[in-house]
């Protein structure tokens, strides 16, 4: 099947929307009852919605464009959203729209010129603040790099506009309730922020359509033991509720030594006693647990064989999933099929290999063999959506009609593979290593 190239319009689905007069309007140059006109001087602020980050469109009276991706932010409560974009300007463009951390919501959205078209989408914000059970404020303990202006975690939702002439007419931001699919994991799955960096989380809400939103609470460095000990676990309990789904993929970091010994960082044993305790505590929630087995490193051998590089992990999930009768996603035998097809060199394109300086801040070469660039975690995302389909899971009936069948076997031409890049701030420290902060 050949690349997607556009994300599928959506109407906006009037159920489980929260009162219309809770909604943020905004549009572009012109004057519209309910409306708040955004001009060449609405900066945001905590108090204030507007342009973020430096960046500011040029305003006609019918929509804001700009030959740079420029940002929009709005302080919300915590909760998910639907938002709402009329898209186009008066020259032809093509626009995607990240939200928050890089997380895809429109792909490359093609409006010839004086035309418009509307997409929607549904976001989730968060906070580290939470209540417990008990009633006392909790935090999740954040890493530094999460603490440092990352998206994910501010109080603010923000809208980055990138493509080829970005355009944007007007912007509604309505508060709604609907399932949500919370994610657990390591850096495989997070919202990689910098660019190149990029995982299959940040990449799934692009296949959704509204109705369901994805809140990816998965970090770097996380373990399933890490997971509980940060209070992250805790955090998604305190919001997970019945119709909700819990997507759990942990190994890389499970399977590490401990520093000086042959011990594992969590033993198998207690790998599945977690995954066990966890799928329990979902369904006492209400909410659907999702096992989804780590994919495969980029180890092959001199055939042309993707190599186990993750011990026994895939199998004791396999196991607990059997013995629990939970869903599985095996993403392991799927990115075995997908990393053979492409080939030794091939995959090279989906994971971390760059020259040096190929990016901003980037001053030596990369070769990782475990995380993805924008492709690589595409691929994956696709391998998700089609793992969805496999466990008939209620939440196939969200996933976009362009998404299509996707076969691991027949990957989508990396040559015709394109997403525009999250500009990299000035600021930001070597590229190669933030994610691993």
């Amino acid at each position: 099947m050949n690349r997607l190239t556009l994300a599928a319009s959506t109407l906006a689905l009037a159920t489980n929307l929260l009162p219309s007069a809770s909604a943020q309007k905004f549009i572009c140059g012109a004057s519209k009852p309910g409306y708040t006109t955004l001009s060449p001087t609405s900066a945001f602020t905590e108090a204030t919605p507007g342009f973020d980050l430096d960046t500011i469109p040029a305003i006609s009276s019918k929509s804001c464009s700009s030959d740079k991706p420029f940002f929009f932010s709005a302080s919300l409560p915590e909760g998910s959203y639907r938002v709402t974009t009329v898209l186009g300007s008066d020259k032809a463009s093509t626009t995607t729209v990240w939200a928050e951390a890089r997380r895809l919501m429109l792909e490359r959205i093609p409006i010839h010129a004086n035309a418009s078209a509307k997409h929607t989408f549904d976001v989730n914000i968060r906070y580290p603040e939470f209540t417990d059970a008990s009633g006392v404020t909790q935090h999740v303990h954040l890493k530094p790099r999460e603490r440092n202006g990352n998206m994910d975690w501010d109080h603010k939702l923000t809208l980055e506009f990138n493509g080829d002439n970005p355009s944007v007419r007007s912007i509604v931001i309505q508060p709604i309730k609907e399932p949500t699919i919370y994610i657990a994991g390591d850096s495989t799955v997070v919202d990689q922020d910098v660019e190149p960096w990029t995982a299959w989380g940040q990449i799934l809400p692009r296949f959704l359509r509204p109705g369901v939103v994805v809140a990816n609470h998965a970090e770097s460095g996380e373990t399933i033991k890490s997971f509980v000990s940060e209070q992250r676990f805790a955090k998604i309990f305190s919001q997970i509720k019945p119709g909700d789904y819990l997507f759990m993929q942990f190994a890389h970091n499970d399977q590490k030594l401990q520093r000086g010994t042959d011990h594992a960082v969590v033993p198998i044993p207690e790998y599945k006693a977690l995954l066990t305790e966890y799928i329990a505590k979902a369904r006492a929630a209400g909410a659907t647990p999702v096992l989804v087995t780590s994919m495969n490193r980029r180890t092959f051998d001199d055939a042309g064989h993707i190599t186990n590089s993750l011990a026994g992990y895939p199998d004791a999930m396999r196991e607990v999933a059997a013995q629990q009768h939970a869903a599985l996603i095996d993403l392991n035998t799927m990115s075995k099929t997908l990393f053979e097809a492409m080939g030794p060199e091939g995959a090279k394109k989906a994971f971390m290999h760059f020259p040096a300086n190929a990016y901003p801040n980037q001053t030596k070469a990369i070769s990782d063999d475990t995380h993805f660039n924008s492709y690589g975690a595409y691929e994956l995302a696709r391998c998700i959506v089609d793992g969805i389909r496999q466990n008939n899971l209620p939440l196939k009936k969200f996933i976009t009609k362009d998404a299509g069948k996707f076969d691991p076997a027949h990957p989508d031409s990396q040559a015709d593979f394109h997403l525009p890049a999250t500009p990299i701030p000035a600021t930001t420290p070597d590229v190669m290593k933030v994610p691993q902060v």
